[in-house]
């Protein structure tokens, strides 16, 4: 299993009380490297270029949230009641990293032949949209590799498969008219950023499963199958990524979706499942949320160990 991280990462700061902190990767890494069930590659994300995050974001964007970059303190991109998507000093490089970790991921599984590889870093990305940021997201991590795969190797069909308790937006908005890539998501509605009914469509590429507070665990996967998997499959995509959320998870805080850990297991299996049919294996996945440290380092063991079994 190759996993892409940074200390990078580690030093994007968001405030003492803010859930997007550095333990949730600490809390992460350490889960990992106490796996011995099968071997774990560590690799550093290495910094993504403008020029790819434009095949996405224009560069003017990227540009002008660099130069808002403080040089002290935090300042944020969002006004009230959001007003939680944050920049500080060491901002630029650990976003650059966590969006060129998908890319030195798409360039392993295509050139190295590598099947499942898993991305450990943030600042998030689903929520990041062409020319907004918000929800933590500045660069949308999953859409800059999806594009980077086929502008550089030509894949003609992709699915980005979305399990975070919050609806990707960004994800959504980035490719709503792109027939070449389907955008699944199953998350709690009414919640954050209160898109992701099932009438938006797309051009019959986006696929929402909007769930109930309190949704339990084999409700969610019933659904995820039904109304995420299912139309998928009929896509074949060439290459799946994920966005992998752990705040569906009973503990976390920000949500009420009673997932178990052992739940991501089961989510994780029927994904691989379906890139063994149509994808050769091949999944990239990229974490977004989760914000409870125990239940977050507990799904993300039970999301690799998935990974590498099957």
């Amino acid at each position: 299993m190759l996993v892409f991280s940074h200390n990078d990462c580690l030093l994007k700061n968001n405030g003492l009380t803010h859930p997007e902190n550095k333990e949730r990767l600490i809390s992460i890494t350490n889960s990992i490297s106490k796996i011995k069930d099968y071997k774990i590659f560590f690799k550093d994300a290495p910094l993504a270029n403008l020029k790819t995050i434009s095949l996405v974001h224009p560069i003017k964007y990227i540009e002008k949230m660099f130069s808002l970059i403080p040089k002290n303190g935090l300042i944020s991109l969002e006004e009230e009641p959001y007003a939680d998507t944050m920049l500080c000093v060491n901002s630029k490089n650990a976003i650059l990293r966590s969006c060129g970790a998908g890319l030195a991921a798409v360039d392993n599984i295509i050139q190295h032949k590598v099947k499942r590889v898993f991305c450990a870093v943030r600042p998030p990305g689903h929520h990041a949209e062409t020319i907004r940021a918000n929800g933590f997201c500045f660069i949308n991590n999953v859409a800059v590799a999806a594009k980077h795969l086929q502008h550089k190797y030509k894949i003609n069909r992709i699915a980005i498969i979305d399990f975070d308790v919050h609806h990707g937006n960004g994800t959504q908005e980035i490719f709503y008219n792109n027939k070449t890539i389907v955008y699944g998501s199953i998350h709690q509605h009414p919640l954050f950023p209160g898109t992701g009914s099932e009438e938006e469509k797309g051009v019959g590429n986006i696929f929402n499963a909007p769930i109930k507070s309190g949704t339990n665990g084999k409700d969610f996967i019933n659904i995820f199958e039904n109304k995420i998997l299912k139309p998928i499959d009929k896509f074949k995509p060439e290459v799946i990524l994920i966005s992998a959320g752990f705040d569906a998870h009973k503990r976390d805080p920000l949500a009420n979706i009673n997932l178990e850990s052992k739940d991501f297991f089961e989510i994780t299996k029927k994904i691989v499942k379906l890139a063994n049919i149509h994808s050769e294996g091949r999944i990239i996945s990229f974490l977004e949320g989760g914000y409870d440290l125990t239940a977050l380092s507990e799904g993300v063991k039970e999301h690799l160990d998935a990974l590498d079994n099957f």
